[in-house]
């Protein structure tokens, strides 16, 4: 099964090589990856092999989650280096900013038998911690294979993911099957992974790591002088945060009408993937906004009718304290989504589409207890946009809700580290 596996991974790796490498011919960046992703770790990371806890998280999100557990670990896993591996670059650009006191960084292998096993030579770990849904069948096998204990941690699947999974069962069941314990976010990620094939009896939740890493967002001068010159935010400030391909437009549209009836308005719009940086600045353009970006504007040169893009990495959170209005992207188009979170620990009031297939659970407990608008449209954007500019104890009413909502949940990183520890036991030698 694993044979067959590495085989058809192998075969679509060859023949999407070619987009790959010219999607990053300007930067370089999957040339610069290519040797760690094949397993060829730095020797100085663990050079006389001791033991370790590798914890891998995808991307940016994940890598947030995961940074909570890196303290705790250290107190309570004694004797054990830390690692941790990103798959993106951008995951890895904000460990190596945010993710304090690990042993090393790296890009996570290819999922092949060699690439895997090159790592895990270097890593030497007693625990492999895989957070939400990094479901890698060679690298559980093999790593189960050298005596390693393996848990997935703050799990989900969503509704999307459950579907597609359920296609390949037979393998997924196997795989899962070699996976020590499964710490799942909700009832309904547990019951879904169960259906999947995991044994019942090592399914715990424990609930979502990313409250606990949740921490409350300061602006930095500089850029509290770009955006609230003197220290007040001058004009009503609305964020898109984490547009995805044709939402900006939509986005846009919904700004015009906000102007409207707010012409003092403005708008920072910040897309999810910063290769896209470069194409925005002709969307707005061609919505009649004149474009500048976070990166080149100077205190007190942001002008009226200008939309501002937010082409800097790690600042989103940071702008978000700033906000009147804050629209979560990913939900005007069918992207399923982001997390909200971010917006809600700043108190802001949080404004989603109809598309948060990603992330319905907190959806559905931020608009229950009416801690999020949910609007369907760009038109219906553009009016509760409008309506909230228009109403400041309300906006604050949704802040307030949606902050609360936050501390009520925190207490999962105790929960993941007291499950974890238990399965890690004493320190092999």
């Amino acid at each position: 099964m694993y044979f067959s596996y590495s085989v058809v991974t192998g075969v679509l790796f060859l023949l999407a090589l070619p987009y790959f490498f010219w999607k990053g011919r300007a930067t370089g960046k999957y040339l610069r990856t290519f040797s760690e992703r094949m397993g060829r770790l730095p020797v100085y990371l663990n050079v006389d092999g001791e033991r370790s806890i590798w914890i891998h998280a995808v991307s940016v999100g994940e890598v947030l989650a995961a940074r909570t557990l890196v303290a705790p670990l250290r107190e309570r896993a004694a004797g054990r280096r830390l690692f941790l591996s990103t798959t993106t670059m951008t995951g890895n650009a904000v460990a190596q900013k945010h993710a304090v006191g690990l042993d090393g960084i790296f890009y996570a292998p290819f999922d092949w038998p060699h690439p895997v096993r090159a790592s895990l030579d270097t890593l030497n770990p007693d625990l492999l911690v895989l957070v939400e849904t990094e479901l890698w069948p060679n690298l559980i096998h093999e790593a189960r294979a050298r005596g390693s204990r393996v848990a997935l941690v703050n799990g989900r699947i969503s509704p999307r993911s459950f579907e597609r999974y359920k296609l390949v069962r037979p393998l997924l069941a196997k795989v899962l099957a070699e996976v020590d314990l499964f710490l799942m976010q909700a009832d309904a990620h547990a019951e879904r992974i169960i259906a999947l094939g995991a044994p019942a009896d090592r399914v715990q939740v424990t609930g979502n790591l990313k409250f606990d890493a949740l921490e409350a967002p300061r602006s930095p001068d500089r850029l509290r002088q770009i955006l609230a010159p003197g220290g007040q935010v001058p004009h009503p400030l609305i964020v898109a945060g984490s547009t995805m391909a044709g939402e900006e437009v939509l986005v846009l549209q919904a700004y015009h009408a906000v102007r409207e009836a707010v012409p003092e308005a403005r708008l920072v719009i910040a897309p999810r993937h910063p290769e896209r940086f470069d194409q925005v600045p002709a969307l707005v353009e061609a919505a009649g906004f004149r474009c500048v970006r976070r990166s080149q504007t100077e205190p007190g040169r942001w002008r009226a009718g200008e939309v501002m893009l937010l082409d800097t990495l790690g600042e989103l959170a940071q702008v978000y304290p700033l906000a009147a209005a804050v629209f979560v992207g990913g939900s005007l188009v069918p992207t399923g989504g982001h997390n909200v979170l971010e917006a809600a620990v700043a108190g802001r009031a949080i404004v989603v589409g109809p598309s948060m297939t990603n992330f319905q659970e907190i959806a559905d407990l931020f608009r229950t207890e009416h801690a999020l608008v949910q609007v369907g449209s760009a038109a219906e954007l553009g009016h509760e946009l409008q309506a909230l500019l228009r109403d400041e104890p309300r906006r604050r009413e949704l802040g307030e809700r949606a902050r609360a909502l936050i501390d009520r949940n925190r207490g999962a990183l105790a929960r993941t580290i007291d499950a974890l520890t238990a399965l890690l036991g004493p320190a092999r030698a």
